[in-house]
């Protein structure tokens, strides 16, 4: 698993520099004009296609999919004016959530979680904000955003209504609640591993165990910044962001707060079982040591007849040798003896609840 992915420049790189891109995923390019009454998308669009829908009164959206090439970086950063420092972090993946303000401009940075047990379980989305467009990236291999271009097109709720704040304020929205899925995944594999653990637990169980408590760590990471991000954009006197969309930002932010609520449970749950585990291969330690501590103590009183008896001295030498060597039911009577000895300290044991 992937646990650490930020990509850096070299040491003394000037500010805002991009490096060619690693190609990960294909780059898809769709663009998203739009408001109350019309709304044009256009699929695998270029830089250049955004001029003409610049002037107009209306939303206008792009979206880059996949990890983009700094000359793609480039013209859209010449064409709606993005900060180089920005670029920078939207081209070097795996920077921790934050929000920034630039001039007349909104730039923001948050963690989505592509799914429990991954191979690679977080993602980047980046997004600017200005006046009548936005700029998303996403460096994942799927697009997580096409709920939302589902909602523009069939026109459902407010975002047709409403600026470019409540598109950035939707898609903010669609991040953060991708974690609750997430965290249902996870749920249900506690709740097989505390089964696991509680019945059947084995060396397996252990190592799922600690991997279970590395997803948790890493997407305490990803998640535990947005809280302050949402905070600062409901806060921050921001003339991009209207009133009204601060409050549904407000939403977001009690959002990311049951997140992680919910993730700081499983934490102490995850801790809890590895304790229960613990406890659990002692226990069975402890148990099979008494059985066989009861089995060697059965066995000391018939060890030390058996012995006694096995001593080959003639039994006519002398006034102190043994007559029993010569009893005609002495083996009988030994075995006798052997059985009903260890017969009392079975019940003996049982009686105490040492067995």
């Amino acid at each position: 698993m992937s646990y650490f992915t930020k990509r850096y420049h070299p040491p003394g790189t000037l500010p805002g520099t991009l490096r060619p891109a690693i190609a990960e995923a294909p780059l898809v390019f769709t663009l998203v004009d739009y408001d109350a009454a019309d709304i044009t998308e256009i699929l695998d669009a270029r830089p250049e296609d955004c001029r003409p829908f610049m002037d107009r009164d209306s939303v206008t959206w792009i979206h880059i999919q996949g990890h983009a090439a700094p000359e793609v970086l480039g013209e859209l950063g010449e064409m709606f004016r993005l900060h180089p420092l920005a670029l920078e972090d939207v081209h070097n993946t795996g920077q921790r959530p934050k929000a920034e303000l630039y001039d007349n401009q909104l730039f923001m940075i948050l963690s989505r979680p592509r799914g429990a047990g991954a191979q690679d379980v977080g993602g980047q989305v980046s997004l600017f904000l200005g006046q009548g467009y936005v700029v998303s990236f996403n460096d994942g291999p799927d697009d997580p955003f096409e709920p939302i271009r589902a909602r523009l097109h069939a026109n459902q709720g407010r975002i047709r209504r409403r600026g470019a704040d409540y598109l950035l304020y939707s898609l903010v929205d669609l991040v953060i609640d991708e974690g609750f899925p997430v965290l249902e995944t996870l749920g249900l594999r506690i709740e097989e591993l505390e089964e696991e653990v509680l019945e059947t637990p084995t060396r397996e169980t252990l190592g799922r165990i600690q991997a279970l408590k590395r997803e948790l760590l890493l997407l305490r990471r990803m998640v535990w910044p947005h809280r302050e991000v949402v905070n600062m954009m409901v806060r921050e006197d921001c003339t991009l962001l209207e009133e009204g969309t601060r409050v549904y930002l407000r939403d977001c932010y009690d959002h990311s707060i049951q997140i992680m609520d919910l993730l700081e449970s499983y934490r102490d749950m995850t801790a809890s079982m590895l304790d229960i585990y613990l406890s659990s291969a002692s226990f069975r330690l402890n148990d099979v040591m008494r059985v066989l501590t009861i089995i060697a103590t059965l066995f000391i009183p018939l060890t030390f007849i058996v012995g006694v008896y096995g001593m080959n001295f003639d039994r006519n030498a002398g006034p102190w040798s043994m007559p029993e060597l010569g009893w005609p039911y002495g083996y009988l009577l030994v075995w006798v003896l052997m059985i009903a000895i260890a017969g009392g300290m079975f019940v003996y044991f049982r009686r105490k609840g040492w067995l």
